[in-house]
């Protein structure tokens, strides 16, 4: 998104730009943005308004889990007998016993929201080794084969 100033600042140049004999396409590709961009900011007072997308509201989805059914899902995932494991299998378990409270994806994205997102399981997290500081050169020794079977000059 380019705020308002910098909106403001990009037409004034392109304007500019036009007066002195450039073309809107070369101009407004020099800016960085379409024509077409600074078009719909020109007609839609958006060098007055700027971008208003932040500001919208935006409806919560028809299906989307209610308070208490979230709550319910962290509550499950914090039962003793799931609390080391990930959601990828949290969920087929409680099919097996009939029961769907939400997605795998779900459960992972309220055990996110809630900090709780963390290695589940019993095994250690991985970590990551650091090459060594110094090496060791261990010479290899080699004998000649005379050396090795005993073998002198007579």
């Amino acid at each position: 998104m380019i705020g308002l100033e910098d909106r403001r600042s990009l037409a004034r140049e392109i304007e500019h730009a036009r007066a002195a004999g450039a073309r809107l396409d070369r101009a407004c590709a020099v800016a960085g943005i379409s024509a077409r961009t600074l078009q719909r900011w020109q007609v839609d007072d958006g060098l007055v308004t700027g971008d208003r997308r932040p500001e919208a509201l935006r409806p919560v989805p028809a299906h989307a889990l209610s308070a208490h059914e979230r709550s319910a899902v962290l509550q499950v995932a914090n039962e003793p007998r799931f609390a080391d494991l990930p959601p990828a299998r949290i969920v087929p378990m409680l099919a097996d016993e009939g029961t769907y409270l939400a997605s795998e994806s779900t459960f992972a994205r309220i055990l996110r929201e809630h900090g709780q997102a963390q290695h589940r399981g019993r095994a250690k997290a991985p970590r990551k080794t650091r090459p060594p500081t110094t090496h060791v050169r261990r010479a290899r020794v080699r004998r000649s084969y005379s050396h090795a079977i005993g073998l002198c000059k007579v």
